[in-house]
């Protein structure tokens, strides 16, 4: 799955009266500039403080990889064969492993700066997900999907500074159609940065920049698809059918209860089968409702400013279940 990780644009907005004489002139000049921009409203006010705001208008690029923990729970199951035609029925018996999420995405983000402190943005991006489940009882058994991603949405960021230390605050909701499920999934993701700009000597519209800080992501619980077995089971599944029907069959004869009996008739077992006769053309149906294994993670960045129109960055995401990657380059401009 994919979602509008990393989507903000980080800046100090500092006064540049705290930095020395060169940036003293460059603060003065601001406060002579006749702002006439329409965004951002108050744009004129900040000129006279003598802050250095960004251009208002913008797009950023990002490349983000991410790699989360899954907790999958209420199960359902059912099978579309030739022979049979077997709806959704949950299963409350079955027992889950180490379930992973992995995306790759680029991620197209314009954006205006509405306030001097204040950031809208959309989300418009495309990439592929694969999902890992391990099911470990009463067979053991590994899904791998892989599917094709598209991923739209909206966020605002708050961002404030003293001098060269800065605070950002961010919140974005994007939906995330696969290809292979019947509904987009939304993701709500919120950040917390903190971080300082080191401010060119001689070029005051020159800087670089670090932060750390948090990021929370919260899935849309349900998912509900359909897929063809062959697309859901690795290559090694096969290999290995005789195994797994029977390790299937010892736990029915042997383990299972009335109640689960009459489940796994209607969900597990025709799948077994389907398995065992190596019908990979069925049609396996599920639906499930998942969440990520920790909702928060640590992150850490840098960000160069070559100018007020170009700026490059990257972020990683370093403490906690979740792993990340971003690379983005930003283009901001006057209208």
């Amino acid at each position: 799955m994919c979602c509008g990780f990393f989507a903000q644009n980080i800046y100090a907005q500092y006064p540049s009266t705290k930095i020395k004489d060169k940036h003293q002139a460059y603060t003065d000049s601001l406060k002579q500039v006749k702002y006439d921009n329409v965004f951002p409203i108050w744009g004129q006010k900040a000129y006279q403080k003598g802050f250095d705001i960004p251009y208002p208008t913008g797009v950023m690029v990002n490349y983000v990889y991410i790699k989360q923990g899954l907790i999958i729970d209420n199960m359902r199951l059912g099978l579309q064969t030739d022979n049979i035609d077997l709806p959704l029925t949950g299963v409350d018996f079955i027992e889950f492993g180490d379930n992973y999420s992995t995306a790759s995405t680029v991620m197209v983000r314009p954006d205006v700066w509405v306030l001097p402190f204040l950031n809208v943005y959309g989300l418009f991006g495309t990439g592929n997900s694969k999902t890992e489940v391990n099911l470990k009882f009463p067979i053991e058994l590994k899904s791998v999907v892989e599917q094709n991603v598209r991923t739209s949405g909206i966020g605002m960021t708050a961002a404030g500074g003293i001098g060269p230390v800065w605070l950002a605050i961010d919140g974005n909701i994007t939906w995330n159609k696969p290809e292979l499920l019947d509904e987009a999934v939304k993701v709500k993701t919120f950040g917390i940065r903190l971080g300082q700009n080191f401010v060119n000597k001689s070029r005051p519209d020159r800087n670089f920049g670090v932060w750390a800080g948090a990021m929370s992501v919260s899935l849309g619980s349900n998912t509900v698809g359909e897929l063809k077995l062959n697309e859901a089971l690795p290559p090694e599944t096969w290999e290995r059918a005789d195994q797994i029907v029977a390790t299937y069959d010892d736990w029915y004869n042997n383990t299972a209860t009335v109640g689960q009996k009459i489940i796994a008739d209607q969900t597990i077992g025709p799948i077994v089968e389907a398995i065992g006769a190596a019908d990979g053309e069925s049609i396996i149906r599920y639906g499930l409702d998942k969440s990520t294994k920790q909702k928060w993670n640590g992150i850490i960045g840098a960000q160069y400013q070559h100018n007020k129109n170009w700026m490059f960055r990257t972020e990683a995401g370093v403490v906690g279940d979740r792993k990340s990657f971003l690379l983005s380059v930003n283009w901001r401009f006057l209208l």
